[in-house]
């Protein structure tokens, strides 16, 4: 299993619509809307890197008003 998290920046006035959006994803465990330089925080948990790579890539970059992301790998210690 590996769990990221990713982080996103949204056009202005579209946070809400998009967190709605987002928390549709069965592989999206937890989200929040966050003050900063980003807006919202997403925890995903997937099979492996290539699902995580779907994933990100293909549905959440894909969502209108996603303007950019960044996202963190995370490990067990």
């Amino acid at each position: 299993m590996v769990t990221a998290f990713v982080l996103l920046n949204v056009e202005l006035g579209k946070e809400e619509e998009v967190l709605n959006e987002i928390k549709k994803l069965k592989e999206v465990k937890e989200a929040y809307r966050v003050y900063g330089v980003y807006d919202t925080i997403l925890k995903l948990e997937v099979e492996n890197a290539d699902r995580l790579k779907d994933i990100v890539g293909l549905r959440i970059r894909k969502l209108p008003n996603i303007r950019s992301t960044l996202t963190m790998l995370a490990i067990e210690l």
